[in-house]
């Protein structure tokens, strides 16, 4: 009895130690499955978000995307994003580059030539059309570019109720047509059907507009340089120059001559413009001194 106890027990024992091994060796393969989880999820976060690439059946998705981010160069990005654009069938629909000059200054290097010191920023907004299958490859290439990703943002507006809408809402103006055209014609029926023909102008511009959003995903990029950028530009010594030039004794004792002439003339024929009052004003002078001296003989003899 004692000894069937015993191996029992033994027996007891090597299964709790082979069932702790194997709970081993779980535990290891689930840390090597969360590693590789944490890898795949890193390998994710670095790459182009799925929403670009996304496809449901019997759904239709009109794509658009927003990157802002900051580029060692502004030029030589946009080049290469207008490249990459070209090369994957999109065309670009707007590109506004420009530098912000912070502050400019002017150094004399000698009595001819002159340092002009400029510090600026640039910056590019742009728009750019490409083909929906492409976008995720053209945000690839963009982000190949990037010093500092500021912010990035991928929407898909699911336009599969729209489109069906639009295609009843054609149906429905082909079949008011075809109804109309059955009516006597006088005013009415010419004015229904300027309305209709409107209407369905409409109705096939709008899906037009939505054939071509769904074909094309928009995309508005804005790029610019982290850090103030500086140009040096040789130019003339305009101080130099300007002292050279800022006084010339005879020519200004010349043309101030010539100047007090042309004034006494002007002075003259303003006389001349206004010689009623010139006169008036010389009769009352008269006449007042006249009256004048006439008043203290008069006094005199009174007294």
């Amino acid at each position: 009895m004692k000894t069937t106890y015993i191996k029992l027990s033994l027996s007891a024992v090597l299964l709790l130690g082979i069932y702790s091994c194997k709970k081993g060796e779980v535990s290891s393969n689930d840390l090597e499955a969360y590693a590789t989880t944490d890898s795949a999820a890193v390998v994710v976060s670095d790459s182009i978000s799925s929403v670009a690439d996304m496809k449901v059946k019997d759904k239709q998705f009109i794509k658009t995307a927003d990157v802002n981010m900051e580029v060692k160069d502004v030029y030589n990005a946009t080049i290469a994003i207008e490249k990459s654009v070209q090369e994957l069938g999109g065309f670009v629909t707007n590109s506004n580059l420009q530098s912000n000059v912070v502050s400019e200054s002017t150094y004399n290097t000698s009595n001819e030539e002159a340092m002009l010191v400029k510090k600026y920023q640039s910056e590019n907004r742009m728009q750019a059309r490409i083909p929906t299958e492409k976008l995720g490859e053209l945000l690839t290439a963009i982000n190949t570019n990037k010093l500092f990703l500021n912010s990035r943002s991928i929407n898909a507006e699911d336009v599969t109720a729209n489109i069906k809408y639009s295609e009843l809402e054609g149906k429905r103006n082909q079949k008011t047509s075809e109804n109309i055209s059955k009516l006597k014609t006088n005013k009415d029926k010419v004015t229904l059907d300027d309305e209709n023909m409107s209407e369905g102008n409409l109705q096939k511009l709008s899906s037009m507009n939505m054939t071509d959003d769904l074909k094309y995903s928009t995309i508005d990029i804005y790029i610019k340089e982290p850090q103030l950028r500086i140009a040096e530009i040789a130019v003339t010594n305009t101080t130099n120059i300007d002292n050279k030039y800022k006084y010339n004794f005879i020519y200004d004792a010349k043309d101030g001559f010539v100047y007090g002439f042309y004034l006494i003339q002007r002075i003259i024929v303003g006389l001349i413009n206004v010689w009623p009052l010139v006169l008036i004003a010389a009769a009352i002078i008269y006449f007042l001194r006249k009256r004048k001296i006439t008043k203290p003989e008069y006094s005199k003899n009174q007294e």
